[in-house]
């Protein structure tokens, strides 16, 4: 079985910043991609950010120059640093695990943007 425990969400004014974190636990293989998604009241979810073992990243362009994704593969953790947040970027934040083993979802966490 694997896990993904995300945390660091919250509410925060605009033009503020929050990170956030998630670490994966059970059956980890070392090649793999974790990565952030969102899912805003009424709308579809939508990747944020990934990343893979070897620190390849990827963007959604929403966030290209904002938001920052890095990890630590020996804690099996990924973080998500989110600067100059906007009220669009409310939404609830997923972590995201793909590996041969299988894909695996947290539980998700909220962040508000206030105008």
């Amino acid at each position: 079985q694997v896990q993904l425990v995300e945390s660091g969400g919250g509410l925060v004014q605009a033009g503020g910043s929050l990170r956030l974190s998630c670490a994966a636990s059970g059956r980890i293989s070392s090649i793999n991609a974790m990565g952030w998604y969102r899912q805003a009241p009424g709308k579809q979810r939508e990747l944020v950010a990934t990343i893979t073992n070897g620190g390849i990243t990827n963007y959604a362009d929403s966030v290209k120059g904002r938001f920052t994704i890095s990890r630590d593969n020996a804690k099996n953790t990924v973080y998500l640093q989110m600067n100059s947040l906007k009220p669009e970027d409310t939404a609830v934040y997923y972590c995201n695990l793909i590996q041969s083993y299988g894909t695996y979802w947290g539980q998700g966490t909220q962040v508000t943007v206030s105008s």
